[in-house]
This record gives C-alpha cells, structure tokens and sequence, in this order.
C-alpha cells in the first residue's frame, strides 16, 4: 500500500481514491474542520523531514514496481536491442502515463520525471546501481543485501541512500549482468565473477552461501587513465620519483607493484606504462581487462573461469605460455596471484626485460615473500636458495603502493633488488614516504624523500642516456 493513497473497491468494480485528509486545507461546507495536534519537541520536528522523505521513496518504489510490471506486460522486449534511447524513452514514458491514469495516481513533476528515469535503468540499465555507476566520484559499489549499499569515494565508505524493493530485486539485476557474458548464478552455483559493458570488475555471491542477501561488489573502470603527471599532482608520488621510474622502465628494469586491495596498483602500472617506448610489441594478461595501455602494438589477453560444466577454463598461466611465443618485447601482467609466478619470472629471466606485474604484499619485503610462496603452492619442489636466486636474478624494482588511514594513496617506497648475501636476497630502498603526524582532521601529514642511496642501477641509466641527476638522491630535508 502506497502512504498516501489507499486503493478501495466501488460497488462498480473500479479503483477509488481515498486520500488521508489535508490539515491544512480549508473546511468544505458542512464538513468539521480537522483537529491536528502538532508535535511540539524539536527532536519530534527534525524527524518529521526525514519521515516523509523516507515514505515517499518507499511510496515512488511500489509505484515503480507495478510500472515495471506493466512494462513487461506491454513492451515488445524483442526490439529492445535496435530501439533509439529516444524511442525507448518515449514509449516507457506512454506507458507509465497511461498506467498511472488507469490507476489514478497523481505525481509531480520531479517525481514523475524521476520514475521514468529509474524505469529506463531497469529497463536497459542496472536499475538502482545505475546512478552510481554514472557517478565518476564513486570508485567502488559494495551491495549487502537489497537494503544496504555503500559506496567508495575519495579513499572513504559511506552508505548511500539508494536501495533494491527486495531480494527478487536484486537477483533480477545480478542475472541481467552474468548472463549477459553467458554466466550463470544459483544455489548449486553460489558465486560468479563478469565484467561489465563499461569494463567494470563485478563479483557476487547469493544465499544461501550470502546469509543476510545477496553480495555484490563492483570495481568501477576508469574512463580515464590517470598520467604520471597527474599522480604528482595529486600528491601519490614525488617528481623526482617520477624521474627515476621513467629511467627504470625506459631501461627495462622487471617491475613488481605490490600493495594492499584498492591501493592503486593498477593505476600504476598503467602510469608506469606510458613510459614504454611506442616500438615495443606488449602482451597484456589480465583476469579483468583494465589496464589502459596507449601504446600502438599492444595484445591483450583475458583468462576465464570455468562454464557450468566444469570445462573451457583459460587460466593466466595458460596465456603467459601462449605469450611467450608470441615475439613479444615486454610482458605485463594485470595480477600475479598463483601458479602463473613461475612462467613470469622465467619470461623475466629469459630475454622479456622491462617486464612487469602486481602482487598483493604489505611491503617490498613482504612482496619477496609472497613470490615465494607462490612458488612453493606452485608444487615446484625447489631449494630456497635456489628460490631466492632465481627472484633475485629475475626482478630489479619493487614498487609499493599503500591506500592510507586517511583514504589517500601514496607510493610509499620503491625498492631496488640488488642481488644475493648467502641464502638472503639484499635490497637497498631509494625512495619513501615518511610521516610527520595527522590534522585535526586526521589528515596525514608526511613528505617523500629520497633515502641518500645511490641507485645500484645508475651505470645502467647512464648507457641507455638517462644519466640522473645526483640530487634526486639528496634526502629530503624540510624548511
């Protein structure tokens, strides 16, 4: 039932509207005014806004709902796909009026004029998710069931006030999305992963795995690659940091970015990639295609899981080894997560220079260790000396990336692998971040600066012609 309109039956059959009484309205002859009484506490006032914006979103949701189902009762779905978003448009805005007409229900502009836009997204979009995909601010949509959704902006979760009606609701959305890349999802089959039209990475897992409602998380793609000039700009690296990336990839230095769940691995990696000469050939191996590479020759690959009979899986291991016999120059690997370590580091051990992938690890050291266990759950039954050695012949840079207490992203240290001390892989750090302290706005305070460290690769950067300048090795001193 609508809060403010309550459907009854007449002695004809037909749809009467009966509205709850207006206290503001003039009496009409012979009619006893209305006794209101009005709440006086102020906590009782500012309540009151809230309440009635919370009722008519509910209200706007049932309409809504019975407008969708007379959508599916009178659009042809067939011609949906070769219909203009114009004609589409027109002919939803024809049938919401008219169902509205029939049963007598009277909205305002905006509120009409809303309805037929969430009408349009349910219709060729992702219903309520479709404002926040379209939103550029918000990074990340984390669906907890159909009441609660939260989203990520500017390094910070918030709730936002969008919801599904119900769980049908939101199932309806989540099988819109996987079948549409011919995937399937259901109590035998709980959990799927599909990318978007727009590139976007989506993963969800429904009841009866998810307890309290469906979970959907989604990584929205960027339309637009960030430059390493914007990232100084923004304050995740140092200019003089910058300089001495663009020597080490120029140079085909291996590069690992390692770093936390939405600390910017990827939007380095694409950053770091611009720096690749245009003549090189690179092949790309993604699970979610999302590195944005302006390169002329580039080939990108895309793993895929299983289908629902447990066959066609093309795992990342499958497309390195099928790359390395593809010529290329350069190799770059969206995520390094298993196996597929194996066949990365003998690519960068075998003539692919200049290669580069990310991990998950907390610091450079971590990242070591991380190779090495992946190494080790590989099934490849190998010393650990021999382990380490093959890393440390193999990878020259370690890039750590870091998604602060304060939301922010900052590359936090870049770290050079300089080669063996006994069983022990040595490395010297050149550059990191150093806090100073919070704002009371628990802002973080801190600076880049350079260690002092002289780079191990310096004649290296001199015979390829990039001879840096001593200063970018000065640590930094303050005012």
């Amino acid at each position: 039932m609508f809060s403010r309109y309550k459907k009854t039956k007449d002695s004809g059959g037909a749809v009467a509207v009966a509205t709850t009484p207006d206290p503001n309205a003039a009496p009409q002859d012979g009619a006893k005014p209305v006794s209101v009484r009005r709440p006086t506490p102020v906590r009782e006032a500012r309540a009151a806004p809230q309440e009635r914006e919370k009722k008519r979103r509910e209200r706007l949701q049932d309409i809504k709902l019975e407008l969708h189902r007379a959508l599916l009762d009178n659009l042809n779905l067939a011609a949906l796909d070769t219909a203009t978003e114009a004609d589409l448009r027109a002919e939803i805005q024809a049938i919401a009026q008219e169902t509205l007409q029939e049963k007598a229900i009277v909205l305002n502009r905006e509120e009409r004029q809303t309805l037929n836009q969430e009408l349009y997204d349910e219709v060729k979009g992702l219903g309520p998710l479709e404002p926040l995909l379209k939103d550029d601010s918000v990074s990340d949509i984390l669906v907890n069931g159909p009441q609660q959704i939260f989203i990520e902006q500017n390094g910070k979760l918030l709730l936002s006030d969008v919801t599904f009606k119900d769980e049908r609701h939101l199932m309806r959305i989540i099988d819109k999305i996987v079948s549409a890349v011919g995937r399937r999802v259901d109590e035998s089959n709980p959990y799927v992963d599909a990318r978007l039209a727009d590139g976007s990475r989506f993963n969800a897992m429904v009841p009866p795995i998810a307890v309290d409602g469906s979970l959907v998380s989604i990584r929205k793609f960027k339309k637009d690659k960030l430059g390493i000039d914007d990232l100084v700009r923004f304050g995740a690296f140092s200019e003089e940091m910058a300089v001495y990336l663009q020597a080490a990839v120029a140079c085909r230095l291996n590069v690992i970015v390692s770093g936390g769940t939405g600390s910017g691995k990827t939007t380095t990696l694409n950053a770091l990639s611009s720096f690749i000469d245009d003549s090189e050939r690179i092949l790309t191996i993604e699970d979610t295609a999302e590195l944005q590479l302006q390169q002329s020759h580039v080939g990108r690959m895309e793993s895929r899981p299983p289908n629902v009979e447990g066959k066609g899986a093309v795992t990342p291991r499958d497309c390195l080894k099928n790359a390395l016999r593809m010529r290329p120059d350069r190799i770059i690997v969206g995520e390094t997560r298993g196996e597929e370590v194996i066949d990365m580091l003998q690519a960068m051990n075998t003539g692919h220079d200049g290669s580069m992938t990310t991990i998950h690890a907390n610091s450079a050291r971590d990242g070591i260790s991380r190779l090495e266990n992946m190494i080790a759950m590989a099934g490849i039954e190998m010393p650990l000396k021999a382990m380490r050695s093959q890393i440390s012949s193999a990878v020259n840079l370690l890039v750590q990336a870091s998604r602060l207490q304060d939301g922010s992203r900052r590359m936090t240290s870049i770290t050079e692998i300089t080669g063996m001390e006994g069983e022990v892989i040595s490395m010297q750090e050149i550059f990191r971040f150093q806090r100073v302290g919070l704002t009371p706005e628990n802002k973080i305070l801190g600076h880049f600066t350079a260690t002092g460290v002289r780079s191990h690769y310096s004649e290296r950067f001199k015979m390829w012609g990039y001879d840096l300048p001593p200063s970018i090795y000065e640590p930094f001193r303050g005012d």
